[in-house]
């Protein structure tokens, strides 16, 4: 659990460490302009952490799900070597995939308006300043996307769904809430996420709509 809470620590920093330095620099020197290398780089960095902070959330779902509902058998399930495995490949999907959004969106032209309607170069601001067609972009985008949401999702409903069924078992209350006392926070972290994510990005989508 901690080394994942350390890899998730990491995610969160990173997250951060790609906006808040750029920006805060643009407030101190009065100067909105980032130029297109930077714009790429920022770009990346943010969807990789954005992505591994959406797996890490699932693996642990998964970890929790090994704790309460096979605890004699935590450290052979949760096998050091495993987590390795599962902590590497999650770090590899979200790399590829944003090297993948990245690369795309490169061979996009911004031959017209060249500012950002947004305080950091996200990839949805950016496509809808393209004069070519975004088609493909936005294709991969809510492919992988929604592939990796809705794995994920499954993921933690799935392993929430055997985790309340073991404790719904226990009898006595006060192993009830110490079963639920090692979710709270996983489950805090979780609706933070998906919730600020959601009504970002929803709220953003539908107020481009209504100016278009």
């Amino acid at each position: 659990m901690y080394f994942f809470l350390a890899n998730l620590s990491l995610t969160d920093t990173g997250i951060v460490s790609s906006i808040v330095p750029k920006m805060l620099a643009n407030i101190w020197i009065q100067n909105q302009v980032i130029s297109y290398a930077e714009c790429l780089s920022q770009l990346y960095f943010f969807v990789m952490f954005a992505l591994l902070e959406v797996f890490l959330l699932a693996v642990m779902a998964y970890d929790r799900y090994a704790a309460i509902c096979h605890p004699l058998h935590y450290t052979m399930v949760m096998s050091p070597g495993l987590c390795v495995l599962l902590a590497s490949a999650s770090w590899i999907m979200s790399g590829l995939s944003s090297l993948l959004h990245t690369l795309l969106l490169n061979t996009r032209s911004f031959c017209a308006e060249h500012e950002i309607p947004h305080f950091f170069c996200d990839i949805m601001p950016l496509l809808r300043l393209s004069c070519t067609d975004t088609f493909i972009n936005e294709l991969v985008i809510f492919s992988i996307g929604g592939l990796t949401v809705l794995v994920c999702v499954l993921c933690l409903i799935i392993s929430y769904a055997y985790i309340f069924s073991t404790i719904w078992k226990i009898p006595s209350t006060q192993g009830k809430q110490k079963a639920l006392s090692t979710c709270s926070s996983h489950l805090s972290a979780v609706s933070l996420y998906f919730g600020t994510a959601c009504s970002v990005y929803f709220s953003s989508t539908s107020t481009h709509s209504s100016t278009a």
